[in-house]
């Protein structure tokens, strides 16, 4: 699968929040704060990944219905793969 620049950036962000949450925690911030940017982190990374199986799922979709295919089965793979991934 290739992955798109959007993707990219998204997780480039949450790279930078990570950095931002190690500076806060040795200059030893409030730790509401801390805890509300890893929250913030926790947030991104679940709308990333929620991304990559939309888009995923839809590519491998639109593959097998063009083969005549069944696609319950990998419907039920990508909810499987978001609830696990929670």
């Amino acid at each position: 699968m290739q992955y798109d620049d959007d993707v990219k950036k998204r997780l480039k962000r949450m790279e930078g929040q990570i950095r931002g949450i190690l500076r806060m925690m040795e200059e030893e911030q409030d730790c509401k704060d801390v805890v509300s940017q890893i929250s913030a982190v926790r947030s991104a990374a679940d709308k990333t990944i929620a991304t990559i199986v939309a888009v995923n799922l839809e590519k491998c979709i639109m593959e097998e219905i063009e083969a005549g295919r069944d696609t319950s089965k990998m419907v039920q793979q990508a909810v499987d793969l978001l609830v696990k991934s929670r």
